[in-house]
């Protein structure tokens, strides 16, 4: 999933005792006549007015195109009017009557207070001092062009715009990394060496920069004399604004941000660094565990998963060890397509092979479709294998699974299907639409990202390959074991690194020496955990969440269970905590 501006947030234990003691269902809508929820909904549609105000970006991808001439104010004053902002909201929340509320309305009350507590802690821990990565920031803003429409002369204007406004983003951004500098709240040299390096890769002539596509080929609607007009503006904008202040963040980064970050990886090396890793582990699986614990836990999934992995090597055709089959599964063209066109190609035959089966396991589908697209070429050798990038509220952006085509010699066929499983359907996009299409939520609710549900989501996907015929072969089902032992590996890693002192190569061996990804993969992976403290903990334990309620209601439930129905409970709230979860699935076994 690629990351966003979406909303992140982690539930009050009291969200639970709510839930399971309430009568109607957790994703009940408010009561429409009730004067509390009534307030409440219209404090959350402030809100929401002001999450889109505040971030234009965020808004034009939703389909609120009134700031798309505009960038976010990403300056020192504007992240400290956003604290002001989060402790005033949370205090006009409380000045509601939460016992007055709907079941659902204190749903909504109860997330959205934690959403502000957990805003307000991250920005008190200054983590807006970490602008940017090697996987977003400042220096990847071109990439807005593929989330928005240009179908008139106004869409173009307003993104030419925004390309002459984007140097003060810049600026703003060189303000923060000042001070980051000064705090010493920096990633790592060599990931570090990442961006620059992005940056120079858009070091082109104006009709080849990325905020340059979508003037190559505007649309009829467009008269010609002003597609000419505006493609002349385009290309000054670009030459005049973008390439010097992209020179200037480059400069920048080389001279100062470089020289001034640590070697070493691990937030332990930050200061503040264990408040800060305990932070992004509780918000982003919304489970109160330990460094220790999630270490633990990691090391006993590796365990289990390579016993599995043993008895499916032999099948696979390679002799040797596991260690052996890896190397030579890895090393096998056979297992690659040869170009990044017959990639894509060959992504996309894939997920039209599932669609027709999910109706095995979905009920309701999303009516929200979906396309599998390449990764821009920009940020291509920096990223994951693949991602997803939901659609807008407004239904006129699909879901978007996205494809690195960059060495496509690196790319294995047998990852193909459990990857498609995941970022794509029944994974990603089935349960971001579906939450998308949940039109009695508010809309702070209906854009959810909480990561350990969304990821944890995406990753029990993964095992439904076995139910449709996609894991064809010993080598997919190997590949299908080795994403799943990616995410158990991830356990250890990452906490290796910002809780116990691993080092870098450490842990890229010890990714290396458990699955058969490619080295380039292990090592942008291993590089994403570095600047994304606790992120990647949250697919296992989600995955391990719903697996242990899909288990308790089979048990329940015995031949009365169906599998389309444990699917729309877990996936029927939209994205929540997995507390939350818990509860929901309680209360549904009660009724069933």
């Amino acid at each position: 999933m690629k990351r966003s501006d979406m909303l992140r947030a982690s539930a009050l234990s009291a969200t639970v005792a709510a839930v399971a003691a309430g009568s109607q269902p957790a994703d009940s809508a408010p009561a429409p006549g009730n004067p509390a929820d009534v307030q409440l909904g219209a404090y959350l549609d402030g809100e929401w007015a002001y999450a889109l105000r505040t971030n234009p970006e965020f808004a034009s991808s939703q389909g609120d195109r009134s700031g798309d001439d505009q960038w976010q104010d990403v300056s020192l004053s504007a992240q400290a009017a956003d604290l002001a902002h989060g402790r005033d909201a949370l205090a006009r929340l409380q000045r509601i009557d939460r016992g007055a509320l709907s079941d659902g309305g204190r749903l909504n009350y109860d997330l959205y207070a934690q959403q502000l507590r957990d805003q307000i802690r991250g920005d008190e821990l200054e983590t807006y001092l970490f602008a940017l990565n090697q996987r977003g920031g400042v220096q990847t803003d071109s990439t807005i062009v593929d989330l928005l429409p240009f179908d008139s002369a106004r869409d173009y204007q307003a993104l030419i715009s925004r390309i002459e406004r984007w140097p003060r983003k810049v600026d703003q951004t060189l303000e923060v990394l000042g001070e980051a500098v000064r705090r010493k709240y920096l990633w790592p040299r060599v990931v570090m060496t990442r961006v620059v390096a992005q940056i120079e890769r858009l070091n082109v002539a104006p009709e080849a920069h990325p905020f340059f596509a979508p003037f190559k080929a505007m649309p009829t609607s467009v008269a010609p004399a002003d597609a000419a007009r505006l493609r002349e503006s385009a290309r000054t904008g670009i030459a005049r604004a973008v390439l010097p202040a992209q020179a200037k963040l480059a400069a920048f980064m080389t001279a100062t941000y470089l020289p001034a970050a640590p070697v070493e990886v691990g937030l332990s090396r930050v200061p503040n660094g264990e408040a800060l890793y305990a932070y992004f582990l509780r918000t982003n699986t919304t489970t109160d565990y330990s460094a220790e614990r999630i270490h633990a836990l990691g090391v006993q999934e590796v365990a289990r998963i390579r016993a599995a992995m043993e008895k499916t090597a032999p099948a696979t055709g390679y002799p040797g060890t596991l260690h052996d089959v890896f190397t030579a599964m890895r090393a096998d063209p056979a297992n690659y397509h040869p170009s990044g066109p017959e990639l894509l190609e060959a992504y996309r035959a894939l997920a039209k092979r599932i669609d027709p089966e999910l109706v095995k396991l979905f009920d309701p589908l999303p009516r929200q479709p979906y396309g599998v697209f390449p990764i821009p070429d920009s940020i291509a050798p920096d990223t994951t294998t693949a991602y997803y990038q939901p659609g807008s509220l407004d239904g006129l952006r699909a879901g978007g699974m996205h494809c690195n085509l960059y060495k496509p010699e690196t790319r294995p066929i047998y990852e193909m299907p459990v990857l498609t499983l995941h970022e794509a359907v029944p994974g990603h996009h089935v349960q971001f639409a579906l939450g998308n299409e949940l039109g009695t939520l508010p809309n702070f609710r209906r854009i959810a990202y909480y990561v350990g549900y969304s990821e944890g989501w995406a990753l029990y996907a993964e095992s439904l390959g076995d139910r449709i015929g996609v894991y064809d072969s010993p080598k997919t089902v190997l590949g299908a074991q080795t994403y799943d032992m990616w995410r158990a590996v991830r356990l250890v890693v990452d906490t290796g690194m910002h809780a116990f002192g691993w080092s870098r190569e450490r842990s890229i061996a010890y990714f290396l020496d458990n699955a058969a990804k490619t080295e380039l993969d292990v090592t942008n992976e291993i590089d994403r955990y570095i600047t994304d403290p606790g992120q990647a903990c949250s697919y296992k334990l989600g995955q391990l969440q719903i697996f242990e309620l899909r288990d308790r209601a089979k048990a329940e439930l015995g031949a009365k269970f169906d599998l389309r129905a444990f699917h729309a409970v877990v996936l029927g709230a939209g994205s929540i905590p997995l507390d939350v979860l818990r509860a929901r699935v309680d209360a549904w076994l009660a009724t069933a």
